[in-house]
């Protein structure tokens, strides 16, 4: 079995990091973007375990193992916010979120 080249791997982790970037900045809708950053921790992620396996290292798995266990605290989190969000104004639409007044 052959080893993939870390330039296969750093460009497809470029190309996933830049899909879940431009869904962040274009999309409106909350939700949208908040996935659009998992898109963006699994690109981070995929790089990570490219290189340690082009080292022979398990740093890179640890690292993606920390980006995993962010990913989630920042799912529950968000997800909580956006179900509170959804219940007292009625949408996700960035524009009226962000004219909340405390």
């Amino acid at each position: 079995m052959t080893d993939i080249p870390l330039v296969h791997v750093l460009i497809l982790s470029s190309l996933l990091f830049t899909i879940g970037f431009v869904g962040v900045v274009v999309r409106k809708n909350t939700l949208f973007m908040l996935m659009s950053l998992e898109v963006m921790l699994n690109a981070v992620g995929v790089a990570f375990i490219g290189a340690g396996s082009v080292w022979q290292e398990a740093d890179g798995q640890i690292m993606f193992m920390l980006i995993l266990t962010l990913a989630a605290a920042e799912v529950a989190v968000g997800l909580a916010l956006l179900i509170r969000m959804q219940r007292h104004y009625r949408t996700l639409d960035i524009d009226v979120l962000s004219k909340m007044k405390g």
